[in-house]
């Protein structure tokens, strides 16, 4: 089977074990990522029921990254329920479970406990305060590390559809306080909640210990766009290919409305 994004990442992380930034970017990735959870039965309307195993250490869950490493687990076909990982860390911390990860299937095979599944729902819940200043100047971005830049660029990869382009750049207000901002142009209606909480994790993930980004909004024909163009660095964000929405039928598919563990 092909190697998967998760699996990379944890290979990262296992060949690095010192690396504080490998093993958050590991974390980064099980949060983006669209995982499969093992059911004990076909999901009732928006409730469902996962498989509860313990290996000794605490009531876990079972997931997969790909339907067919769950197939392979159970040797057969069965229910699960298709949601993200951060989605999936938020249901589990609430009822105090640990989480399972392609286990004895995959090279990613990954055990993460009830504590940790709790710190990891805390860190991915975690959202930028929002502030207005007044921006002064603009310049090009200077000083950041390169595993910053990285990290900006893999987590808006995942943000298909949400906005046209996004810039980072310098800035200093009024008072001559300097900083950087991630600037956003064309978000969708409604997607600026999520792109804020893309720029967030993206700093929380790259492994810096200290740092502030802000983060703004604009249209393309803003006149702040132009400026922004002139010295920022671009980062272009895929958009969805033109197909008719799919009707909402599995548990999961509406990221409005998670399912509910029973």
């Amino acid at each position: 089977m092909t190697e998967t994004v998760l699996d990379a990442a944890h290979a990262t992380m296992t060949a690095n074990p010192q690396d504080d930034g490998a093993r958050l970017r590991f974390y980064e990735r099980l949060g983006d990522a669209e995982l499969y959870l093992l059911l004990e039965g076909e999901a009732e309307d928006d409730k469902v029921t996962p498989q509860i195993f313990d290996p000794g250490t605490g009531q876990i869950v079972l997931v997969f990254d790909r339907a067919e490493r769950l197939t392979q687990f159970v040797g057969e076909a069965a229910p699960y329920a298709s949601l993200s990982g951060r989605i999936i860390a938020g249901l589990l911390a609430e009822q105090g479970l640990g989480l399972g990860v392609n286990l004895d299937v995959a090279p990613s095979a990954f055990l993460l406990d009830a504590d940790g599944v709790a710190w990891l729902a805390q860190t991915l819940e975690h959202s930028p305060d929002q502030v207005e200043a007044q921006i002064a100047e603009l310049s090009a971005p200077k000083g950041l590390p390169d595993a910053l830049i990285s990290a900006i660029d893999t987590k808006l990869a995942t943000a298909t559809g949400l906005a046209q382009m996004a810039y980072l750049v310098g800035t200093s207000d009024a008072d001559a306080k300097r900083g950087h901002m991630l600037a956003f142009v064309g978000a969708a209606p409604g997607a600026e909640a999520a792109l804020a909480r893309a720029a967030s994790e993206a700093l929380t993930f790259s492994g810096i210990e200290a740092g502030a980004m802000d983060v703004g909004f604009f249209d393309a024909a803003d006149a702040m766009t132009a400026r922004l163009a002139r010295v920022g660095l671009r980062f272009d964000l895929p958009q969805p290919a033109l197909v008719s929405a799919p009707e909402v039928i599995a548990p999961g598919s509406d990221p409005a409305k998670p399912p509910r563990l029973r």
